[in-house]
């Protein structure tokens, strides 16, 4: 029997009217697997952005590493002081400089040639460097001998251990020298000699014993002329100076008296008593500076 058209297409319900037997359209699931994938897309961009972002940083930083100047590693060793070595004709000159003056005072009161005093201190000292001077201010060598009640130190020289005088001041170790010689007999016959004789009196020292050294004489008059010390035997004004700088003239005014430096005098307190000014003293004595030391003979000018 045949079927009516009516019958044929209600027998599959694919035209029913019915809200239920109804479909999902193809478009709505295209429309749901696209906002999917935009958003699956979106994560995935954002996650290569962050690890590209992540890895230019770090290059960066690499990069900046890389130039940056490494610190300088702290080195453990002592630095190295430069010092400066002096010539011995500095050295000399320096002893000239301190020490020239007093030999001159004691050359005046006790008759030594101050070229003697000067050679036998700058070849006894070092020319001030040896133990000795540096720590007991003996710049003669003078040992102790019999009856000497000062201070003493002990230095190997001829015999180990030898006991040798030391002072308070090289000034002291000067007019001690001084006294030394001037106060032996067997070096009597030196102040018999012309004072600018250094030569016989260089011999002369050696005869008497002073020196052990057969040589003495010869070290003495050598340094003597090679820094022509000489000049200072000649009268006081006259003498040459061996540094550049020149000497201030002698004051050819009349003085009042001498005055002899005892323990706790200045030149203040000198200026002060003699009514004079401390340029006047310094002037008037040839001096360098207001270094004066005990035993010295200051010439006192007349007050203006």
């Amino acid at each position: 029997m045949a079927l009516g058209k009516k019958h044929i297409s209600n027998s599959y319900g694919r035209d029913s009217g019915h809200p239920r037997s109804q479909s999902p359209s193809i478009p709505e699931r295209t429309c749901n697997h696209s906002i999917l994938s935009r958003v699956f897309l979106c994560l995935f961009s954002l996650l290569i952005f962050s690890c590209s972002v992540t890895k230019t940083v770090r290059s960066n930083k690499e990069v900046v590493s890389k130039n940056e100047i490494p610190p300088k590693k702290k080195s453990n060793k002592p630095t190295t002081k430069v010092v400066v070595k002096r010539t011995y004709a500095e050295k000399v000159q320096d002893y000239l400089d301190q020490f020239s003056p007093i030999a001159q005072a004691e050359m005046w009161q006790y008759k030594i040639p101050a070229s003697i005093t000067l050679a036998q201190g700058i070849l006894e000292s070092g020319t001030g460097s040896g133990r000795l001077a540096r720590e007991g201010n003996n710049h003669f060598g003078i040992k102790c001998h019999r009856g000497w009640n000062g201070g003493r130190m002990y230095h190997d020289d001829d015999e180990k251990g030898e006991c040798f005088r030391t002072y308070g001041d090289p000034a002291e170790s000067y007019r001690d020298h001084s006294i030394f010689l001037s106060g032996r007999e067997r070096y009597a016959f030196l102040f018999k000699l012309p004072r600018k004789d250094y030569k016989s009196w260089a011999k002369g020292l050696k005869k008497a014993g002073y020196a052990t050294d057969p040589k003495y004489p010869k070290k003495l008059i050598g340094i003597i002329e090679r820094y022509e010390l000489y000049q200072y035997d000649v009268k006081k004004g006259k003498q040459k100076r061996t540094a550049q700088r020149s000497k201030p003239k002698a004051n050819k005014s009349s003085h009042k008296n001498i005055h002899r430096v005892v323990t706790g005098d200045t030149l203040y307190s000198i200026s002060s008593r003699y009514n004079i000014s401390v340029n006047q003293l310094i002037k008037e004595n040839n001096l360098r500076d207001n270094t004066i030391f005990k035993g010295q003979e200051l010439i006192i000018p007349k007050s203006k």
